[in-house]
C-alpha cells in the first residue's frame, strides 16, 4: 500500500485545512489508518485514527475538537479536517495505515505510512 498525503500549506491562526490521504489499493479499505505530525526537533506526534469502516475513531487530547479524521473507501482516501488551526500546528503531516484491529496511537504499530506534507501556520 502507497500512500501520498497532501493539502498542507501556509495558513494564518485561526484558518482551516483538510488534509487529504491518497491509497495505491483498494485494500486499503480493509485497513485502520491514522494521522501523525511532527514538528522541527520533537518526536513523531499521534494525532487521529479511524477504522476501517469509519465507526470508530479516536484524537489526541491536543486535536479533540478541533480536528475530524474521515474516511472515503470508494475513492481509497482518509481526510483530517484541521480547524481553529495555532502556531504549535506547524509540522509535517503523515498519514499512515495498519491491518488489524484496534486503534493504535503509536507509530510503531503502523506499517505504511506517507512522504508527509507540511504545515505552517503563522501568528
Amino acid at each position: 500500500v502507497q500512500l501520498q498525503a497532501s493539502g498542507g500549506g501556509f495558513v494564518q491562526a485561526g484558518d482551516s485545512l483538510r488534509l487529504s490521504c491518497a491509497a495505491s489499493a483498494r485494500s486499503v479499505s480493509s485497513c485502520d489508518m491514522g494521522w501523525f505530525r511532527q514538528a522541527p526537533g520533537k518526536e513523531r506526534e499521534f494525532l487521529a485514527a479511524i477504522n476501517w469502516n469509519g465507526n470508530s475513531k479516536n484524537y489526541a487530547d491536543s486535536v479533540k475538537g478541533r480536528f475530524t479524521i474521515s474516511r472515503d473507501n470508494a475513492k481509497s482516501a482518509v481526510y483530517l479536517q484541521m480547524n481553529s488551526l495555532k502556531p504549535e500546528d506547524t509540522a509535517v503531516y503523515y498519514c499512515a495505515a495498519k491491518y488489524g484491529p484496534g486503534l493504535a496511537v503509536n507509530d510503531n504499530d503502523y506499517r505504511y505510512w506517507g512522504q508527509g506534507t507540511l504545515v505552517t501556520v503563522s501568528s
